[in-house]
């Protein structure tokens, strides 16, 4: 560990280089999980107020049950999709995002998404994500319908999600609780038809015939 209780091999600010990306975005850049990154991964998912944003169990995780969980997301999840988040201006991966609960019958998907470093929260980038994300499910996917579920005291990631093209379908009531007291689950979704690809639309196009 360092003095200032960092790990001693994480990568120092201007250090990281341009990663293998999906998407590229202006702000940020979505891209497969490295497991080359497992130590900031690993620094991201004990930290609590990281874990209280994502909706994530508030308990201690292991460096080995990350390890297993990338081994795992590799080989055997086929129902989630997710994306390791980069900051274009940096390349520093500054979270994670996709979608999961893929329901092909149906055309459908839960979104997530969460922010891990506090410096790269209130940027923007929650929204551009999503809106990746969105374009990922409805363009690339062909999904119909994504939907995601936030706590009523999540009043910046409700602003980021209206951003994006989510609108609020309904709520639980009083069904989390948090700083001594109930919230409202908030359900929102989006729809294929609600949406226009910013990026991916130019991609998935059919081929011209040669001349």
């Amino acid at each position: 560990m360092q003095d200032d209780g960092s790990p001693a091999n994480e990568h120092s600010p201007g250090s990281w280089k341009r990663p293998v990306i999906n998407i590229l975005g202006e702000k940020v850049a979505l891209g497969p999980y490295d497991k080359s990154i497992i130590e900031t991964y690993y620094r991201w998912v004990n930290d609590f107020d990281t874990l209280r944003l994502g909706g994530l169990p508030i308990k201690p995780r292991t460096l080995e049950q990350q390890i297993a969980a990338f081994d795992r997301w590799a080989t055997e999840d086929d129902d989630s999709i997710w994306f390791l988040m980069y900051e274009v201006s940096t390349w520093r991966p500054v979270g994670w995002t996709g979608i999961q609960h893929v329901d092909l019958h149906h055309r459908s998907a839960e979104f997530g998404i969460t922010i891990a470093e506090p410096d790269a929260r209130g940027k923007g980038y929650g929204t551009e994500a999503a809106q990746l994300v969105l374009d990922y499910a409805f363009t690339a996917r062909g999904l119909h319908s994504v939907h995601l579920t936030t706590a009523a005291y999540n009043i910046a990631g409700q602003r980021a999600y209206k951003k994006a093209g989510f609108r609020e379908a309904g709520r639980l009531r009083e069904a989390e609780f948090m700083g001594g007291k109930f919230w409202d689950l908030l359900y929102m979704d989006c729809l294929a038809t609600e949406f226009t690809s910013p990026i991916l639309a130019r991609i998935f196009l059919p081929q011209e015939p040669r001349s």
